[in-house]
């Protein structure tokens, strides 16, 4: 989950640095292309992380780009991404941050296990931090967005750590 070298998490109120990265659909975007007409929501995750798993489906059903846009960062390479996506059903734009490449926006963010989440304001400020599976964190997130990520009835762990 990034580079040997520790770094510290981002936190409310830090401003995140703009970055550019590779997109799985090829194409390139930068952070302040994904914050300019509002907030969005960046989740850092691993394609081997069973909470990522868990995790990503409901952020599937937050996305809503009028109300609260959600980038799924993978840590992982194009081909084993889209096979994630596929498994889990999962839609979301995604951006790809590689160890081939060395984590550069993880090690930015200062992420030391996923799924980890940032809600990045339009100027660069986050807003929100949550590190592992809150249920409760779904749930705000849900509601800026407008959106009950668990209609439908089911079990759902209250806490997982990541």
């Amino acid at each position: 989950m990034g580079s040997a070298k520790p770094h510290k998490l981002l936190a409310v109120g830090a401003r995140a640095s703009d970055f550019r990265l590779p997109r799985l659909d090829g194409q390139e975007t930068t952070l302040r292309e994904i914050t300019e007409s509002g907030p969005a929501l960046l989740a850092f995750f691993k394609v081997s992380c069973p909470v990522c798993q868990m995790t990503l489906p409901y952020l599937d059903r937050i996305q809503s780009p009028g109300r609260l846009p959600v980038y799924a960062v993978s840590q992982n390479n194009a081909e084993d991404t889209r096979e994630f996506h596929r498994r889990f059903g999962v839609n979301l734009p995604t951006l790809l941050d590689s160890e081939k490449a060395g984590f550069p926006v993880s090690n930015t963010f200062g992420i030391s296990m996923v799924p980890t989440m940032f809600l990045v304001e339009t100027d660069g400020s986050i807003s929100r931090v949550s590190e592992g599976w809150r249920k409760s964190d779904i749930e705000k997130l849900g509601a800026l967005a407008g959106i009950n990520p668990f209609q439908g009835g089911g079990s759902v762990p209250e806490w997982k750590a990541g």
